[in-house]
């Protein structure tokens, strides 16, 4: 097909959801994409936060095609080694016991979600509220979307599940305030991506941590986005010491292929008995194989700890340009490979203009420029990105 072509029948068959870009793309390798037509871009923003290995890394590739020749799908009925294998090596990076796989975040979420309202019916009748942060995004289903902190996501889904409270993010007396012994969990993301890349500091998710224990509530942060080494360490919970009792993950865990799921401590293992929760889909070889070969080349190249060093190189450049851009940019946030650039007015000419010099940012929250690159990035790149939003703001 011509670029015409593939934009007019996109258009014509595909559901109006997405506002997308006018760049049909074909092929890509490392940190590099390339259109129908051959041109090259530098990409930063990975999938949103999904390609941690880039495009095309000959050990994801080689895993997902000798996988497919064997076996790419078989119900949970019966065990592989794969899923074995890939269940073992999440669980040793997440640090914890078990875990559960599914296709997507919003499945991963809806999973975690599930079991903390189990979990509250068996420990007492009305035990069901949960609680979430303002400007917080957790998926588009019916649960997800209602524990999302943002009403622009809820319109014309009403009515929408019951049992849901938001409190502002980072605010631990408006937190402490809305629990109770009928909160059955308390969910949050260590770092806020949608958003707009907010950091909370790390007492905020101490306490948070407290005031879980104190009513017996399940504590879950929704690391779709900030884990697989995102920050500079496997999780993002590592950063501040504090353990969930529930993981979530997807986006990198299978470095472009779909993948979700959570984790869970051992005592929280057999909240769900045989036939409570399930998947057809979740848990299969494929998946599984890429999975695998993401997380153990990761392991092999140490990229969360390279994912740390870039991270600190990029957030000091940015900041650069906030010193020499005070009118333009409010504020430079992020941690490891996830930062966010917030600008004084909505930032989409930013992105359109880096998008002129062959550069794929993403504007979130209106006005954050959010930077999630493949956490093999070099300096070199850093630096040809920094370059385009440099000329972007100069234009702002």
């Amino acid at each position: 097909m011509d670029i015409k072509t593939v934009v007019d029948e996109t258009e014509k068959y595909y559901l109006p959801v997405f506002g997308r870009y006018p760049l049909v793309l074909d092929h890509g390798k490392g940190c590099r994409l390339y259109d129908a037509e051959g041109n090259e871009y530098i990409d930063f923003l990975a999938g949103i936060a999904v390609n941690a290995l880039g495009h095309a890394h000959p050990v994801l590739v080689n895993a997902i095609a000798n996988q497919a020749a064997k076996l790419m799908h078989c119900s949970n009925l019966y065990y592989t080694e794969i899923q074995a294998k890939a269940v073992k090596v999440i669980a040793e990076v997440s640090g914890f016991d078990r875990v559960f796989l599914a296709n997507s975040g919003a499945e991963a979420n809806e999973g975690a979600l599930k079991l903390a309202r189990k979990y509250g019916k068996e420990k007492a009748e009305g035990k069901y509220r949960i609680i979430t942060a303002v400007h917080s995004f957790h998926g588009r289903t019916m649960m997800t979307l209602t524990a999302t902190g943002q009403p622009k996501y809820q319109h014309g889904y009403e009515p929408l599940p019951q049992g849901y409270e938001y409190v502002e993010y980072g605010d631990i007396a408006a937190l402490e305030a809305a629990m109770g012994d009928d909160v059955c969990a308390v969910l949050l993301e260590p770092i806020q991506g949608e958003g707009g890349v907010h950091v909370p500091s790390d007492e905020y998710l101490r306490q948070a941590r407290a005031l879980c224990d104190k009513h017996d509530a399940l504590l879950i942060f929704d690391e779709i986005q900030t884990g697989v080494g995102r920050t500079g360490k496997w999780f993002a919970y590592m950063h501040s010491g504090v353990k969930p009792d529930v993981l979530t993950f997807a986006k990198g865990i299978g470095g472009g292929f779909p993948m979700g799921g959570f984790a869970v401590a051992e005592k929280f293992a057999h909240v769900f008995k045989p036939g409570d929760h399930g998947s057809t889909f979740g848990g299969n070889p494929l998946a599984c194989a890429a999975a695998y070969a993401c997380l153990t080349a990761i392991k092999a190249e140490n990229l969360v700890d390279k994912a740390a060093v870039q991270g600190v190189y990029f957030k000091a450049e940015l900041e650069k340009l906030q010193k020499k851009y005070p009118d333009k940019v409010k504020e430079v946030r992020g941690r490891g490979l996830i930062l966010g650039m917030e600008l004084c007015k909505e930032g989409k000419a930013v992105v359109e203009s880096c998008l002129q010099e062959h550069v794929i940012v993403n504007c979130t929250a209106g006005n954050v420029i959010r930077l999630v690159p493949p956490l093999i990035v070099t300096k070199e790149e850093i630096d040809i990105v920094v370059a385009a939003l440099d000329k972007a703001l100069a234009a702002f």
